[in-house]
């Protein structure tokens, strides 16, 4: 079999880290005097901590054997889903805005539940690669031994699986990465030709106990007070979203230029994480943005396409997680911090401040690629 590199994809993304860096570079100075008086201090961080570690996890990501990586996904999830709980240890979890979600490694800091995003996506696409052939869908000559076997075989153990996942994140009051995690898991659940009442019955079970989430817990239910009436409180709940929507009108058409924003002054909280969407619509206007956006339209272009050509089943499956996550996060990112959705705290993918996200999403790219040369 001939192996061919795709190129597309590959230039894709090597253009969305290159902007992000050189955009980063330009963004990050202010808060890098400010805060420690070395303009590169964070962009040294970013660059030395996120991006090179993660250009070298996406080169192995490339060149393992996709079955070597089928084969150890369930060490891949296990290990991580032990990393999630451990964060609860007090010398070795970060405690940060209320929440525990960070490994301290002294020079620097580790979210396991970022790296739950793709080894979850492995491992459940290889469960049902082995539980769920594509030849056992149809293959079945009796229709109630089929539907006994897709429930306590299949429908039984991902609930199983989802609840480990719900339980661990809960604790983390993490409920935006359950959320993408969650509906990444039953696109990939619901790509193996279930049975649609087990997509539709997590469907509406999530919702209820997603409403939950918000109506008891209070900072959960100011987000969407917030998101309903934005100028009910605009220098308290309403600030961030308020700031994100100056920085994008004042954008305009063009954009005031590369580096010339001024709401990353310190006028516009979390200007390098969560809301540097809006930091690119002040500094490149609706033209930048549109073409950001059509980047990611270009990649689920890209990524559908390896998984379709795919002639592995795990591979077919992984492909279509990896796809729907990544694009996904980016639509949360980018509608909340244009108001349409409401505010919470996912990184914009390739671009937001933040080592742990970006490296499993070079994972996830060396892996595409990876997939693709072997199709």
């Amino acid at each position: 079999m001939k192996k061919k590199f795709n190129y597309p994809l590959f230039f894709l993304v090597a253009f969305l880290i290159g902007f992000s860096l050189l955009f980063f570079y330009t963004l990050s100075t202010p808060a890098s005097i400010q805060r420690f008086g070395n303009p590169n201090y964070f962009f040294s961080r970013h660059l030395f901590f996120g991006f090179l570690p993660a250009i070298i996890a996406g080169i192995i990501a490339y060149k393992l054997p996709v079955n070597f990586i089928k084969k150890w996904s369930v060490w891949l999830v296990a290990i991580n889903i032990f990393f999630l709980f451990i964060v609860f240890i007090p010398f070795l979890g970060i405690t940060a805005g209320g929440a525990t979600r960070w490994l301290n490694f002294k020079y620097f800091s580790v979210q396991p539940s970022e790296f739950l995003k793709m080894s979850a996506i492995l491992y459940l696409s290889a469960w049902i690669a082995s539980k769920l052939p594509e030849n056992q869908v149809s293959g079945w000559k009796s229709v109630a031994k089929r539907s006994y076997y897709n429930f306590f075989y299949i429908f039984v153990p991902f609930l199983i699986f989802l609840g480990i996942i719900t339980v661990a994140l809960f604790f983390q009051s993490d409920a935006s990465t359950l959320a993408i995690i969650g509906l990444t898991l039953l696109a990939v659940y619901f790509s193996a030709k279930t049975p649609f009442w087990h997509t539709l019955s997590i469907v509406v079970g999530g919702s209820i106990f997603g409403l939950l989430l918000i109506k008891f817990e209070p900072y959960r239910m100011s987000r969407w007070l917030t998101f309903l009436n934005p100028e009910a409180d605009p220098l308290g709940t309403g600030y961030q979203l308020r700031q994100s929507l100056i920085s994008l009108g004042s954008g305009g058409i063009f954009g005031r230029g590369l580096g010339m924003s001024t709401q990353k002054f310190g006028f516009l909280p979390q200007a390098m994480a969560d809301s540097i969407f809006a930091v690119i619509g002040e500094e490149l206007g609706i033209i930048g943005c549109t073409i950001l956006i059509l980047c990611f339209i270009l990649f689920v272009w890209l990524g559908i396409k390896i998984a379709k050509n795919s002639n592995n089943r795990f591979a077919k499956l992984s492909s279509i997680g990896i796809v729907f996550w990544i694009t996904f996060q980016a639509f949360i990112n980018i509608s909340s911090t244009i108001g349409i959705f409401p505010l919470t705290g996912v990184p914009l993918p390739f671009f937001s401040y933040g080592g742990s996200h970006l490296m499993v999403e070079l994972i996830a790219v060396g892996l595409l690629l990876n997939i693709s040369k072997n199709t």
